[in-house]
């Protein structure tokens, strides 16, 4: 943090170190070069787990100093806040406000109107964990997604104070010592919170507080060590530290990929890579050379301004595009990003952090409220999009067209949170992914208007988690244990009727060719038998997966249930809602009239024959949606014949279409008359 003048009086601040704003220089970089150049740097991602080490470091000095100087003012601390986070994110909110009432359809609009309410009250980590699932956004189309970090550092600047502060006057009684403990006690309280759950909750471990605070608090330990023990570690003992600390950063750059769970305990390395740089001092080597530099300080310097710049220009150059736009665009809105956040760390951010003027606080939450405000307005639709022409409203608003769970009841069979829905006394389990969630809507819609006819139904789903026995994916770890657990309920006393049904297009419609390393998520599907993985693309696992669900459906017939084979739907991109518009977002968007049908490919007609084969082979009753969706001749619906679209995206039948017309699921969801 560079020097200041001027300093409130009772707020200590801790002595200017060139080498931490090189260290942030480091995180910066790093999430900077991710989010454009992803394969350049695998584990970019990390610096943020860095500024919260040297956050925690840097306001737990100022906290500490003060209470053994002349006492912490919390009206001051926050006034210090105000003036530090503020005069940057302002410019960066409204600016992102204004591009997106460009460039964005109304319910992307409208998305980006809650997230600017959510930034603006500091909570937009618990929005963004609130919509995390399998059907959420995709996050390269957020321009406010980065403020999730900043809302964690500032939901743990209001507690700390006061925990430490109740700490530092009980010292006298628990010992002077015991301030470590305690703060120890925090991390790892939050850690082992950190760890036991980030297999079953990524999303919650990720955005909450409560699980990213050790990475803050390990900040504090170092604030609180320094501030006990103020002799110089010896030169050597420096110098290791320091090389040690930029080795472990290293590490997590390189091997720390987003398809790992994460932060888990993969967030060691950058958090303890942090702690040590910190830790060695400003006077090694490394210190005063590297991180000292002049261009790692300025980095440093411009640091907070250039994170909350670049993801926004990187989002809207997606959202234009289309998809991943070219190298030189990606490249070309990071260089405008270090101008923005150079000019305003010059002409906003240090001016009025040096300023002493008591309405420059005032001013700045009033902004704040104001762009609060606005957000209210864009999500209530009181302030339109530029393209919110009805016909484009209508294609926009099918990708939000989800209706499930909605009004189903959470309960808990076989060890695991599934969700129920009626009463009657046929008890149907439906097992997959979200290719069964999809027919949610057409149970409510039943429990809606003839509750008699429908049975009880438990839907035990999980997005991306195929329903066949040895078929897993390494970016979800929690699936096949989930499962397993199904499985076992599926054979139980409790169960008449099993549903089984899945996106089989998305995991068999694949070619010869092994993945890459970046491919597609499908195509990182492997059928495991023993310590063997069998690739679906490139390897014989589709084949094995076919075989292991007839074994499935065969079992479950041998436990006396009665099983239903739920069939594909057409999947593809001329399926997708949004490809209907033409034009451009910088230009006019239209959407003229699409023919109303697709033409199914050979290779989901032969998916579906193979599935039909394997339902006939092991008993199980056929569900077909293409009878209903798709002529004799291949031709499948996209749209009603008001030229509305019937799929909430390339995938998957929206709920609006499902609720009224998807009585192909009824017989296995319904009481025998």
């Amino acid at each position: 943090m560079p020097p200041q003048q001027q300093e409130l009086p009772h707020l200590a601040h801790p002595k200017y170190r060139p080498d931490i704003d090189g260290l942030r220089a480091v995180a910066v970089l790093a999430v900077v070069v991710y989010h454009a150049f992803p394969k350049a740097v695998s584990g970019g991602f990390i610096g943020v787990d860095i500024f919260f080490v040297i956050s925690g470091y840097l306001i737990s000095t100022i906290i500490f100093g003060s209470l053994a100087g002349s006492g912490f003012s919390y009206g001051e601390f926050y006034a210090r806040r105000i003036r530090r986070i503020l005069p940057a994110l302002l410019p960066v909110m409204a600016a992102t406000c204004v591009v997106g009432w460009y460039v964005l359809l109304s319910d992307e609009f409208r998305e980006l109107g809650k997230h600017l309410l959510a930034s603006a009250g500091f909570v937009s980590n618990l929005a963004l964990w609130n919509e995390a699932g399998y059907f959420d956004t995709a996050a390269e189309s957020k321009p406010l997604l980065h403020l999730w970090s900043l809302a964690v550092e500032e939901q743990f600047y209001i507690f700390w104070p006061l925990f430490l502060g109740v700490v530092w006057r009980a010292r006298a009684s628990l010992g002077r010592n015991k301030l470590t403990w305690w703060i120890g006690i925090v991390a790892g309280l939050s850690f082992v919170l950190n760890v036991a759950t980030i297999h079953r909750h990524p999303e919650a471990v990720f955005y909450s507080p409560l699980s990213r605070i050790w990475e803050l608090a390990a900040g504090a330990l170092l604030a609180h060590s320094a501030l006990r023990h103020t002799t110089p570690r010896g030169a050597i003992n420096s110098e290791v530290r320091v090389l040690a600390g930029l080795v472990l950063i290293g590490l997590g750059l390189y091997f720390i990929q987003k398809e790992k769970t994460f932060p888990g305990w993969w967030a060691i390395l950058p958090v303890l890579g942090a702690c040590l740089c910190i830790s060695a001092g400003p006077l090694t080597w490394l210190g005063r050379n590297l991180l000292g530099s002049r261009v790692f300080v300025w980095f440093g310097l411009i640091s907070y301004p250039l994170y909350l710049w670049h993801w926004p220009l990187l989002a809207y150059a997606r959202i234009v595009e289309n998809g991943m736009p070219t190298a030189v665009i990606r490249g070309g809105a990071v260089v405008v990003a270090i101008v923005l956040a150079w000019l305003t760390y010059s002409f906003l951010e240090r001016p009025i952090r040096k300023s002493n003027d008591p309405a420059t606080v005032r001013w700045l939450l009033i902004g704040m409220v104001t762009l609060a405000v606005v957000g209210t307005a864009i999500f209530a639709r009181l302030i339109p999009a530029r393209n919110s022409d009805p016909t484009l409203q209508a294609i926009a608003s099918a990708s939000t067209d989800w209706g499930y769970p909605d009004t189903m009841q959470l309960v808990k069979r076989g060890g695991e949170e599934i969700y129920k829905i009626g009463a009657g006394s046929k008890r149907v389990l439906l097992l997959g992914d979200s290719h069964i969630e999809q027919y949610g809507p057409r149970a409510l819609e039943l429990a809606r208007t003839a509750p008699e006819q429908l049975g009880t139904l438990y839907f035990a789903t999980r997005g991306a988690c195929p329903a066949i026995p040895h078929l897993s994916e390494d970016r979800d770890p929690g699936c096949a244990e989930r499962r397993e657990h199904m499985e076992t309920f599926a054979r139980s006393a409790d169960i008449d009727s099993v549903v089984i049904g899945g996106c089989w297009a998305c995991y068999f419609d694949v070619g010869e060719a092994p993945p890459s390393a970046n491919a597609p998520a499908p195509d990182h599907y492997y059928f495991r038998e023993g310590t063997t993985r069998h690739m679906l693309r490139g390897g014989d696992g589709v084949e094995r997966s076919f075989n292991s669900l007839e074994l499935f459906l065969k079992s479950l017939k041998s436990a006396g249930k009665k099983v239903y084979l739920v069939l594909n739907i057409p999947v593809g991109d001329g399926f997708e809602p949004k490809s209907m518009i033409s034009g451009s977002r910088l230009g006019t968007l239209t959407a003229p009239r699409v023919d109303p049908r697709v033409m199914l490919t050979a290779s989901q007609k032969r998916i579906h024959d193979r599935l039909q084969q394997i339902a006939v082979a092991s008993g199980a009753i056929v569900i077909d949606p293409m009878a209903t969706l798709c002529n004799a001749d291949g031709q499948c619906l996209r749209t009603d014949a008001d030229g509305i679209p019937i799929y909430k995206d390339g995938t998957h039948l929206r709920a609006a279409y499902v609720r009224r017309f998807a009585s192909f699921v009824d017989p296995a969801i319904t009481q025998s008359k």
